[in-house]
């Protein structure tokens, strides 16, 4: 493409973008002009003058709008040099934004079922830095032919790029049979307490809410309140499955995963607005393998990559760009990952050190704080207001304290860390238990917490530091000497200035002699 200078460089979005717009315009005015004529004609008003009056105002929302479409696609345009990406847009306040192609890392291009239909994408290019916006470029919006074009140009990477047919091609593609681990995400409750939610707030937009109260009420006349309660739940759970399918197919259906030559990771995927999200490789720091408790017992679990630059601006929408793959059986995962990292075994499956004794009784005083308090809260006010509360605080703590406990003996099982060839590997957590395996040359610093409870049970946590992905992964109650010892095996010298013992600053040295003298911690403040 020519420099930045000839004004015949300059391009425009497409010109569809206004029927795009004003076929949402319709929806909203058709949307809002049926509430509005009801309230109208309910009182004294004539059916003439209320029809009217909501003409003019849909008149209004359509005109109005699509002629402040026409003024941005007139006044918005973009142009692509050889070194810089331009975009100009603003009437009464002109914008002029320019990101250097060197610094581009993604250009992401996403659809809704109208914009497909009218050939259309949104095209988001992004350096990949954690800023306030001003990282990214965003063109609403172009043809699909021009955003593929984009997307090939932006992310183009010179000529003799290592290859490996091994892992070069389709990593991943759809299984129809995948959807069963829809409903045991922690997707289907929310959804289910959201359709009832939902039902009770149209009928309060139509002043029916009291009336729908009644209709239940009358349905279940002759049941007891826990049956009718048991029933409700049950119907949430069924409209919340209901969702629960539905959205992994709208999310998840026609996905691939792709390394296109150059090394770049592409996800396509999408029922009815399609998305595509592209991953430079040299972002790629590690991959975190993400197991929800429903998902885990069925064996399953989500691969999320591990990268810089994912973390987007405040006003992103897609929250989603960094999962590699939708929950699927663990070996398939396993598999994936170590394609996505071009590694002939998976990290994420090495073996990993079990925690002391000392990081179990924490989770296991953790649980009874949590499974006893609300009961022995029930029961003081049962003793000062009804005994009614005295049997439901007994409920409550016969239910509470085993489930309580029974997790907190699972997400000490669940501790653990390791190194397997150039990854670190951590895992912790119950409800969602987290395997990562993160790239040691990645590791920037450690950072040792040490409460006083941790102080007097002889364990630390350590948080390897890293630009990609959360920023820090964690390592969670590991024993004084032995967390010390894995973090320097991990990362030589980065954290060896800062221990007590020569001896301690070598990797491999015996957990008993790292600790050094003394009875504090085995490390000393820079």
């Amino acid at each position: 493409m020519s420099t930045a200078g000839p004004e015949e460089d300059w391009r425009r979005l497409a010109p569809r973008t206004l029927l795009a717009g004003v076929a949402v315009l319709c929806g909203v005015a058709g949307g809002a002009a049926l509430p509005a004529f009801l309230s109208l004609s309910s009182g004294s008003r004539p059916l003439w003058q209320a029809a009217t009056w909501v003409l003019a105002g849909a008149v209004l929302i359509v005109g109005g709008g699509s002629a402040a479409d026409l003024v941005r696609l007139r006044r918005t345009r973009y142009r692509v040099g050889p070194d810089r990406v331009d975009l100009h847009t603003g009437l009464l306040v002109v914008k002029r934004r320019s990101l250097a192609r060197e610094r581009i890392r993604s250009v992401d291009l996403t659809a809704n079922p109208l914009e497909r239909l009218l050939g259309l994408v949104k095209v988001r290019i992004g350096t990949g830095e954690h800023t306030d916006g001003e990282s990214t470029l965003e063109l609403d919006l172009v043809t699909r032919a021009e955003g593929e074009h984009l997307r090939r140009t932006l992310l183009a990477r010179a000529a003799g790029a290592v290859t490996d047919p091994t892992y070069d091609g389709l990593l991943a593609g759809l299984d129809p049979h995948w959807i069963r681990y829809a409903p045991v995400s922690f997707v289907a409750p929310l959804l289910g307490g959201a359709a009832a939610g939902a039902v009770m707030q149209v009928s309060d937009w139509f002043g029916a809410q009291e009336e729908v109260i009644h209709w239940i009420g009358d349905r279940f006349e002759d049941v007891s309140l826990p049956w009718m309660i048991a029933d409700l739940a049950l119907l949430a759970t069924v409209a919340g499955v209901v969702g629960a399918l539905g959205l992994w197919i709208e999310m998840w259906w026609n996905y691939r995963l792709e390394r296109e030559p150059g090394g770049t990771l592409r996800v396509r995927r999408g029922l009815l607005t399609a998305r595509s999200v592209s991953l430079e490789e040299r972002r790629l720091r590690g991959v975190e393998l993400v197991e929800p408790l429903g998902v885990r017992l069925f064996h399953a679990a989500r691969v999320d990559a591990v990268a810089t630059g994912l973390a987007q601006d405040d006003d992103d929408r897609h929250g989603d760009l960094k999962n590699l793959l939708p929950p699927a059986p663990r070996a398939v995962a396993e598999r994936v990952a170590a394609q996505v990292l071009r590694e002939a075994e998976p990290p994420l499956g090495a073996p990993l050190a079990a925690h002391p004794r000392a990081a179990r009784a924490r989770r296991v005083r953790r649980a009874l704080w949590a499974g006893l308090g609300p009961p022995v809260l029930l029961a003081v006010l049962g003793l000062r207001l009804t005994p009614v509360l005295l049997y439901v605080a007994a409920g409550v703590g016969a239910v509470l304290t085993p489930l309580a406990l029974l997790l907190a003996r699972d997400a000490y099982r669940n501790l653990g860390h390791g190194i397997s060839g150039a990854y670190l590997v951590t895992r912790s957590g119950t409800v969602r238990r987290s395997t990562v395996a993160l790239r040691r040359t990645g590791v920037i610093g450690w950072t040792v917490r040490q409460s006083w409870f941790q102080r007097r049970a002889g364990v630390l946590t350590l948080s390897a530091t890293t630009a990609a992905g959360e920023g820090a992964y964690d390592v969670h109650d590991a024993g004084e000497s032995q967390g010390l010892a894995f973090a320097a095996e991990a990362v030589p010298d980065l954290i060896a200035p800062f221990l007590e013992t020569p001896e301690a600053r070598s990797p491999g040295v015996p957990p008993d002699e790292v600790r050094g003298r003394g009875t504090g911690p085995p490390w000393r403040a820079p």
